[in-house]
């Protein structure tokens, strides 16, 4: 029988998804936009997360009220995987959390998204796929886990230098938005906390602080309920998918809710904000996200965790994993995003540069 601390999981999922719903933190947006648009906003935002996270752990793991486990390197595997990752997100127009919170809102295509990403996680980590991901994951090990451990240093040393490049990142960033000419704004129908939780516009800088906050949170009450990790969507996912197909009640744990969570918030958030709408794509829209939703599972499978388990999890645990795969979904992003928007959007320019226009009369 699962312990009744396992519904803390479907308490913080739903705030996570509350606040991703409103805030807009799309992970696949502020990879995309680093390429497209040549923009930092939300990347910024995203290495707030990770920054306050990493406090927050140094802080749990001192204490003593955690130990995380750092996994062992896989080069391969985390490469790879990491890279057809980030390739699956912008096919399927959102990431790992982005497709679950897409999903509460009523976007069709994530909802296939969704159950091909669960799907392939599922098929990659103890389907019939797990013999290739078994493969891939042992073909490079190395016994690097952390970096500070790396270059013998104490991780508080390596956090400390997290969180002064953040601050200066930052900083930065606030000093361009006051640059910048304020966005018009539709005149409010709430007054008051309604007002500003399901109507104002959220600042990126403060989704990506509760992001991180709720990340924190996640530890401790994971913990609790005997799942020993933080945030994470794959292994959730997968363990979703197989729980429905055996009805095994192991595979019910605070994860699962978690997930579980995340598209009830979401919901939540949309419908109060009256922003939920039932949105069913062009049947290209549909197979991109199939296709992508295929490429997100296999890839996180194989890479030990997606933008979430590695970018933003791993990443705050300072380990080679979650760095070297935020440096490689990144990749993954700017290559589709190569192929499917900047050039076409490039050949659309030099056409309409070429196409003559009559002389006048």
């Amino acid at each position: 029988m699962p312990s009744p601390t396992i519904l803390t999981g479907l308490i913080v999922g739903a705030v996570l998804g509350f606040i991703l719903q409103r805030g807009r933190f799309c992970i696949t947006g502020a990879f995309r936009d680093l390429w497209v648009s040549r923009s930092w906003r939300w990347f910024t935002a995203f290495l707030l997360a990770i920054a306050v996270q990493a406090v927050g752990v140094a802080v749990l793991t001192g204490t003593g009220s955690i130990t995380p486990e750092i996994p062992r390197l896989s080069v391969v595997a985390t490469v790879v995987g990491s890279f057809l990752f980030g390739v699956g997100i912008v096919l399927a127009g959102g990431c790992a959390t982005g497709t679950y919170y897409r999903a509460g809102e009523g976007l069709v295509g994530s909802w296939f998204a969704l159950v091909a990403y669960a799907t392939a996680a599922a098929a990659s980590k103890t389907g019939i796929l797990s013999g290739v991901t078994t493969w891939v994951k042992g073909l490079w090990v190395t016994n690097l886990t952390t970096i500070p451990a790396s270059i013998g240093v104490p991780d508080w040393i390596g956090v400390v230098i997290l969180a002064g490049v953040t601050g200066v990142v930052v900083h930065r960033f606030v000093i361009l938005g006051r640059s910048r000419p304020a966005q018009v704004q539709l005149p409010a129908q709430r007054t008051g906390l309604a007002h500003l939780l399901l109507e104002k516009q959220w600042n990126p800088l403060v989704t990506g602080l509760l992001v991180g906050i709720v990340a924190i949170v996640a530890w401790p009450t994971s913990w609790a309920s005997g799942r020993p990790d933080g945030l994470g969507i794959t292994a959730p996912s997968s363990n979703l998918v197989n729980l429905i197909v055996t009805g095994d009640p192991k595979r019910l744990d605070w994860g699962v809710l978690l997930v579980l969570g995340i598209l009830f918030g979401s919901y939540i958030a949309a419908k109060a904000s009256g922003e939920f709408r039932v949105r069913v794509p062009s049947a290209q829209v549909i197979q991109r996200s199939i296709i992508g939703g295929i490429l997100m599972g296999t890839g996180a499978a194989w890479a030990g965790g997606c933008s979430i388990g590695n970018a933003l999890v791993q990443t705050s645990l300072l380990s080679w994993q979650g760095w070297i795969a935020l440096v490689f979904q990144v990749l993954g992003v700017g290559a589709a995003s190569w192929f499917l928007l900047i050039r076409p959007r490039q050949r659309r320019r030099a056409e309409r540069a070429t196409v003559r226009v009559p002389a006048s009369v």
